[in-house]
């Protein structure tokens, strides 16, 4: 069986939470779909499964949600018969996303239509160049995805329906609660004249801005699937029947009940636009991270031509291009720095503020910034394949995720709206049978307060749009949620796991101390074994070299000595370096230096001995340095109540010494990779839900089976698509940043969720009338409608408050000047 294709398509008509429960049940019911989620925030769906786009685009189209769909020209060379057509026709069906492909022989070209967000027409180029017909997008046009065109429409209709319902709502309202007003009206244009201008004036603005909920919620009331817009359509549509009935026939009403409601429908419609228009605008600052993100790559790149440059499109740069970047200058793509020498703010991929030294030799990342030094690089990742484009990449798809919290959400969502229309007839019926007179006044008031208050919409927003902004300001720190719902079950963590070397540590050793015997001079000492040392290529040799002065002077007949050390001149001197073993060998006495030399190896450092001219010259101590800031985020981490564990195969007392230092209790050392899977069971069993955090290739297996695995983006690309987050930086302090804007964005959800059902569980049947028989308010149809907008708009804003997190402790990057000038 072929692999199941993700597929993300965005979906119109989307209204309330009972929408989407209906198209999750449509996408569901769909042969060959495996796993279908919907996201209201971002009108989209996920769709896992072997179905073609075409099978899926018609069923949305029947449920009356249809796909947005995009189409895109395509030119293409090679091409020379009606099987080059057809090969490459059947090529683009297959992509995920394609609707529909049509190729031209004539005019070498290939019309595509796609599900707008499932692929792009770059990514359709190459499909058709990979198999052997170069192709590229005839037209390019980058359309960033953003709610702003949603907001213009909806305040156009939302200001056209206020400038029609305001005469009405002063004609009637006025004349209620000014007497003077009332006693002008009659005594000029007269109640019958009024009443018909109010009549007009209505009947335009249902018609006109109004008619969309009719247009949406009739047909959706017909299929058997109500949505907030049959709601709507029910609550104007009676009191505007009801008011026209009582105008032009009020003889078919009771006596004392032919009163007309006009207004109501009026002021419904506008104050619902006006909420929509505002959740519009809320919901546009949700993908701002996106929208920064996509921002961030440069439209053109300088391309080193024959000899000279010239400026390209980005989409036409290809791997083994040469790039010339001035200072100040967006990186375009990822590459790898060939001449010159400079700072990059890396601020928008890793979080950290601190520019990057960067040389000949070392990689750039796309969208990153160039500080003062002019660069020329070699392209060698671009398009999708950048890392900007994969950060976007993962951030979409933790966005469009769906927490296990939404099960609940979506199950009563989809019982929702009808429950509403039972709870408003049985409003009606009850006023009718008990009400006071006129009772069908009374009874129509409560049925339409009871349809037009309901709002599945802050429930159905209520979690995406946390999600999406939490995840978003997340990426902006340098943490990726690969994963959406780890934002839920990271809060949930009652014990961090970390590897050591790479993780906690550096993963290179670096000199620790030396400490000379008495008549020699440390600095002295370490040019010497520098010098030395820098002939050999072992790590622990390279972390002497690195540590010693720039000059160097020279080393001659040099003798490795395997498992032992290193011998040589300099500068006329006979020079040993390595371990005690050595020392013994050569008849070199180091009891002087022994007892610190054991008491820093049970520390976890490597000691060393320096012999000179056959005597005993000097310690050096090397040791895999702790990360700078590992320290303070696991003392925070501590403060949040997680217990924390060490998960090594390196050598138990080194690993024991370190936790010692840095106060981690739980420690599992010389194990493999299988062995650190068994460590991550073991801690499940002990404490519960665990986190662990890795770097190398060997953590790919406890990231996988820990509950919430976290990568540090720094290390192999394997530990990095194991994993459930990203910590796009090397420090630890991301992992507490992960923690605390997954605590945040957890109960920014639950805030939103306790709003959106304490508002309809408690407004309800206060619109339904029940605290009139004791003395309590009767709610009229307006208020309904400016509540139940309000409710919207009111989760929104409080999601967009996690866009104002701060990091819960700042990274900073140590000073890497000496690399940036080596």
């Amino acid at each position: 069986m072929a692999d199941a294709q993700q597929i993300k398509i965005k979906i119109t008509g989307m209204n309330c939470a009972s929408c989407v429960a209906r198209v999750e049940a449509v996408l569901s019911g769909t042969e060959g779909v495996e796993a279908a989620t919907v996201n209201f925030a971002t009108q989209s769906a996920q769709v896992t499964g072997n179905t073609a786009m075409s099978v899926l685009s018609d069923a949305l189209e029947q449920a009356g949600y249809p796909a947005v769909l995009a189409d895109s020209v395509l030119k293409i060379d090679g091409m020379n018969c009606a099987s080059c057509v057809s090969k490459i026709e059947r090529s683009l069906a297959k992509a995920p996303g394609v609707v529909r492909a049509d190729v031209n022989l004539a005019t070498q070209t290939a019309h595509v239509t796609y599900a707008e967000g499932s692929t792009t027409p770059a990514i359709l180029a190459g499909i058709v160049t990979d198999i052997g017909y170069p192709a590229q997008v005839s037209s390019s046009e980058a359309n960033i995805s953003s709610n702003t065109t949603e907001a213009t429409d909806q305040c156009r209709a939302t200001l056209l329906a206020a400038a029609l319902a305001l005469p009405v709502f002063i004609l009637e309202m006025g004349a209620h609660l000014v007497p003077a007003f009332h006693h002008w009206v009659h005594g000029t244009i007269g109640v019958q004249t009024s009443q018909l201008i109010q009549f007009a004036l209505t009947s335009a603005l249902l018609i006109g801005p109004g008619r969309i909920f009719y247009q949406k919620g009739i047909p959706a009331l017909l299929r058997g699937a109500p949505d907030m817009n049959a709601l709507v359509a029910l609550g104007t549509g009676a009191a505007y029947l009801y008011s026209v009935t009582a105008v032009f026939a009020p003889g078919l009403l009771p006596q004392g009940s032919a009163n007309i409601y006009f207004e109501s429908a009026a002021v419904i419609v506008v104050l619902i636009l006006l909420g929509r228009w505002l959740e519009a605008r809320a919901k546009g600052k949700t993908g701002a991270a996106i929208r920064r993100l996509v921002g961030l790559q440069p439209k053109t790149a300088r391309v080193e031509i024959e000899g000279e440059t010239q400026d390209l499109p980005i989409a036409e740069i290809a791997a083994g291009d040469i790039l010339h970047i001035r200072p100040g200058e967006r990186i375009p793509v990822d590459g790898q720095i060939l001449e010159g020498s400079t700072y990059v703010d890396e601020s928008m991929i890793t979080g950290e503020p601190i520019p990057v030294g960067k040389t000949a030799g070392d990689r750039v990342v796309g969208g990153t910034v160039n500080g003062t030094g002019a660069l020329r690089v070699e392209s060698t990742h671009v398009g999708a394949d950048t890392v900007l484009a994969q950060v976007i990449r993962m951030v979409e798809q933790a966005q469009g995720a769906k927490l296990p919290i939404q099960g609940l959400v979506d199950q009563v969502t989809y019982r929702f709206v009808p429950a509403v229309m039972v709870v408003a007839v049985v409003a009606v019926f009850a006023w009718l049978l008990l009400g006071p007179a006129p009772a069908l006044s009374y009874a129509l008031a409560a049925g339409v307060s009871v349809l037009i208050i309901a709002c599945p919409c802050a429930m159905g927003l209520a979690t995406p749009t946390s999600i999406m902004v939490g995840t978003g300001r997340a990426a902006e720190l340098g943490v990726l949620f690969r994963k959406g719902d780890a934002l839920q079950q990271l809060q949930q963590a009652k014990v961090i796991a970390l590897d050591k070397t790479g993780t906690l540590t550096l993963g290179r050793p670096e000199l620790d101390s030396v400490t000379p015997v008495s008549g020699f001079a440390s600095s002295d000492v370490l040019r010497i074994a520098a010098a030395l040392e820098a002939r050999s290529e072992h790590p622990i040799a390279t972390a002497i070299t690195r540590a010693g002065p720039a000059n160097l002077p020279e080393a001659s007949e040099i003798q490795s000595l395997t498992g032992l050390g290193l011998q040589g001149q300099v500068e006329g001197q006979s020079v040993s370096v390595g371990s005690q073993s050595l020392m013994d060998q050569l008849g070199i006495s180091v009891s002087d230096l022994k007892p610190e030399a054991d008491a820093r190896a049970a520390q976890g450092a490597t000691p060393l001995f320096v012999a000179i001219d056959g005597q005993l010259a000097a310690a050096i101590y090397v040791s895999d340095p702790v990360k700078p800031g590992t320290p303070e985020a696991l003392a925070r981490l501590r403060e949040t109540g997680v217990a924390l564990a060490m998960v090594t195969g390196d050598n138990a007392r080194t690993a024991q010494a370190l936790a010692d230092r840095l106060g981690i209790n739980h420690v599992t050392a010389e194990v493999l990779p299988d062995g650190k899977r068994d460590a991550i069971e073991e801690l499940r069993d002990k404490f519960g839900t665990v986190a662990f955090v890795g770097d190398g290739i060997n953590d790919a297996p406890a990231l996988a089976a820990a509950d919430i695995g976290l990568a540090i983006g720094t290390g192999t690309d394997v530990a990095i698509e194991t994993a459930d987050v990203v910590l796009m930086s090397g420090d630890l302090r991301g992992v507490a940043n992960a923690v605390e804007i997954s605590r945040q964005t957890l109960r920014n959800i639950r805030q939103n969720l306790c709003w959106a059902f304490g508002y309809n569980i408690l407004l309800i049947p206060v619109a339904a009338g029940v605290l009139y028989p004791f003395g309590g308010p009767l709610l009229s149809p307006a208020l309904a409608a400016g509540a139940m907008a309000l409710s919207s708009v009111f989760v929104v804003s409080n999601a967009l408050r996690l866009r104002r997190v701060r990091a819960d402790l700042p990274l900073v990057r140590p000073d890497t000047s000496k690399e940036a000038t080596a």
